[in-house]
């Protein structure tokens, strides 16, 4: 009774915010739609999502097995596990991903980076209109390596305080970060080097924003600002490997990657030296012999079943519930939420089918796996954050 009378509460404050219509929608705690677990606690994030069945579910967890993988340098005695390096930044993607939440960068100059990593680029464009790396430590600083090759050196931050003062007096520092390269193993970079600094995201909700439709997103990208609203954005177009021509970006801090899979494989050959059918060559510049030279777990180190149980299991991370529906405090907020949430209805209605057409015959055992999981009604991010 205490808890109905909770929601009651809720929905009356939010009906009484400055006479907009912000009353709380039925299931709007449902954060991720049909997939929202009701779980708390360390390991949340990694459940899977709450509607998997069958089969998909046990690929869920044969993907996890792979995801939490600590992987060795080949030659090993443990088939399928090797082939870490010759460069890297993390042996695992949990390594970076921890418990499947976002990463964090170092405290000090001390601490090695875990959870964040370095992106190097200079200026120009390569074939495809994407950055261009560094002459001889690539677009990605690794600085870890297996035996006998050396990694690419060591990289710190430092912190430099930034005192203020808001407008009614009270004092406040913040901390600007200085990226730093005191170890270089192949002579300096390039004097026109740009350092890009990237913390590991969290993994929850991805197969959703993968789901909404490319004309959702570009309706709304609203570049021009042509409502008046303020809001603008521009979708980005990048190189998609797989399909061999431009594609809408949607993952990645800069919405580098068109999707899961080039995702996936791109972080298995950036963060982990791993090759795959879609990035079969090590990730080594001409500059670093010994790394172009180095045993290799073979050609590719994972094959398409690996790619594509790891790209599932990404995909259907669970999602969590909304903890708490936070009433508005004024008429203001109450319209930005209002609109916020409208949006978000229109732009994030997933396209899976419910049919589940989208079947793929694994070569391993033959088997067919159906890969849709989700209603087409759900709406993955109408819920209110705490």
């Amino acid at each position: 009774m205490s808890h109905l009378a909770s929601w009651i509460g809720v929905v009356t404050a939010l009906a009484a915010c400055g006479g907009e219509d912000v009353s709380y929608e039925p299931g709007e705690e449902l954060s991720g739609g049909d997939t929202t677990v009701f779980e708390t606690g360390t390991s949340s994030f990694s459940l899977a999502a709450r509607n998997l069945k069958g089969e998909r579910r046990n690929q869920f967890f044969v993907g996890n097995s792979m995801f939490n993988r600590g992987w060795v340098a080949a030659p090993s005695s443990t088939q399928g596990a090797d082939g870490l390096g010759p460069t890297f930044n993390a042996a695992s993607c949990s390594g970076c991903h921890f418990k499947d939440g976002r990463g964090r960068p170092p405290n000090d100059s001390d601490e090695v980076f875990l959870g964040l990593l370095l992106r190097l680029s200079v200026p120009g464009e390569d074939a495809h209109g994407e950055p261009l790396g560094d002459p001889m430590y690539g677009g990605q600083f690794n600085h870890m390596s297996i035996r006998s090759v050396p990694s690419e050196g060591r990289a710190v931050v430092r912190y430099d305080e930034m005192p203020g003062t808001f407008g009614d007096g009270t004092a406040y520092s913040l901390r600007r970060p200085r990226y730093e390269f005191p170890e270089l193993s192949f002579g300096a970079l390039d004097p026109a080097i740009m350092v890009s600094p990237r913390v590991a995201p969290a993994m929850i909700g991805l197969g959703l924003l993968e789901a909404i439709p490319e004309d959702s997103i570009v309706a709304l990208a609203d570049e021009d600002d042509a409502d008046g609203d303020g809001i603008s954005g521009r979708a980005n177009r990048v190189w998609d490997p797989k399909g061999g021509t431009v594609a809408l970006g949607r993952f990645g801090w800069k919405s580098n990657q068109p999707g899961l899979e080039q995702q996936n494989t791109g972080a298995f050959l950036g963060d982990i030296g791993i090759t795959s059918p879609l990035f079969p060559t090590e990730n080594c510049t001409a500059g670093q012999t010994a790394c172009g030279s180095a045993l290799t777990g073979g050609s590719p180190e994972i094959d398409q079943d690996t790619v594509d149980d790891i790209t599932f299991r990404c995909s259907r991370c669970r999602h969590a519930a909304t903890s708490r529906i936070r009433p508005c405090s004024a008429a203001s907020s109450c319209s930005s939420r209002a609109a916020a949430r409208a949006a978000t209805r229109r732009a994030t209605r997933p396209a899976w089918s419910t049919a589940c057409p989208s079947c793929r015959t694994r070569r391993s055992d033959r088997s067919r796996i159906c890969c849709c999981t989700i209603s087409a009604t759900t709406s993955p991010t109408t819920g209110r954050t705490s």
